[in-house]
């Protein structure tokens, strides 16, 4: 479970020393941060390296910012690319997160995140359950209900097979007595075929971050019926999973992550930036406006949490028949 308390390590300044592994002579803003998005643009992924860019530019601690995109398979297309072809480039990004770790399981991907280094872990995101807004579901009891009464007549479409989608309603199957590897998940590639899904009815239900689902929301076209956090979310008028007699909470976690071959300065550099950025109100603001939880990890703090994310998410993808 996600510590969502905001463990922001002591925010350093950036010295002449620190920035040398970059190539500088002086304490000023990177030239070119390069930030590979192992995703298609509009996903979290992508929202979460275009916000770096904006806060990064409003508190001039970049001169420049390249966003570069390579979807595929829950970021398993992109992440070897970043390991062999940004080896060593101390002045580059990567994000990822919980997708990518089951992906990485259920791919049975050669190259894991063990190939790159870690550098923070920034935030958290809440998922949400929706259904058409003709949906005789009105409870996510509801919909726990129907599962257990036939899984195979539930289906539910979300991103990634193994992703955070599938990881939740596995979850909500087996706090209903139903075995997760029974239920019928719809992967689809983004957020905007998985919302066709839904509004053309061909889908019991869909799980995302919210903010893929809010336009239609709002427009009552969709209906939420829960969130995975483990309390109500500002903006959102929807209780809770735990609420309704679900004992199930989820956080799709974001970070990024350096490549391998980067030194320990650059290493070091890259961290501060982050801790300074994670720190700045513009980030506050961002995240706020976002829906995002704000959680700083950095370092061998993060490289830890994501160990036991492995473990975590191993078991649970095994309960789907995954990996």
């Amino acid at each position: 479970m996600i510590d969502r308390r905001n463990l922001l390590l002591s925010t350093a300044a950036v010295t002449t020393a620190t920035w040398a592994g970059l190539g500088a002579t002086t304490a000023q803003p990177i030239e070119l941060l390069k930030i590979m998005v192992p995703a298609a643009p509009g996903g979290g992924w992508d929202q979460t390296a275009r916000t770096i860019e904006q806060v990064l530019r409003a508190t001039n601690a970049v001169a420049g910012v390249q966003i570069t995109n390579v979807a595929g398979a829950g970021g398993t297309v992109g992440l070897p690319q970043f390991v062999n072809q940004w080896k060593g480039q101390g002045n580059a990004l990567m994000v990822g997160g919980m997708v990518m770790v089951g992906a990485i399981i259920a791919n049975k991907s050669a190259v894991k995140l063990d190939a790159v280094t870690p550098i923070a872990l920034l935030t958290g995101e809440a998922l949400a359950l929706v259904v058409p807004a003709s949906s005789p579901f009105k409870t996510a009891k509801d919909f726990a209900d129907a599962l257990k009464a036939d899984p195979t007549k539930v289906p539910v479409a979300g991103g990634s097979a193994g992703g955070s989608d599938h990881i939740l309603l596995g979850l909500i199957a087996k706090a209903a007595g139903v075995a997760p590897a029974k239920v019928s998940y719809v992967a689809f590639a983004g957020g905007g075929p998985a919302t066709a899904a839904l509004l053309g009815s061909q889908v019991a239900g869909g799980i995302s971050g919210y903010g893929e689902f809010a336009e239609q929301i709002k427009a009552g076209k969709l209906r939420v019926l829960a969130i995975s956090s483990d309390k109500r979310q500002d903006g959102i008028d929807a209780p809770t999973l735990k609420e309704q007699g679900i004992d199930v909470e989820l956080f799709n976690w974001r970070g990024v992550f350096a490549p391998a071959g980067v030194t320990d300065d650059q290493r070091k550099a890259m961290i501060s930036l982050m801790d300074k950025m994670a720190a700045s109100p513009e980030w506050v603001d961002a995240c706020n406006k976002r829906g995002w939880t704000r959680i700083t990890r950095t370092g061998d703090a993060y490289k830890t949490y994501i160990a036991a994310e492995i473990v975590r998410l191993e078991a649970i993808l095994k309960d789907l028949g995954i990996g």
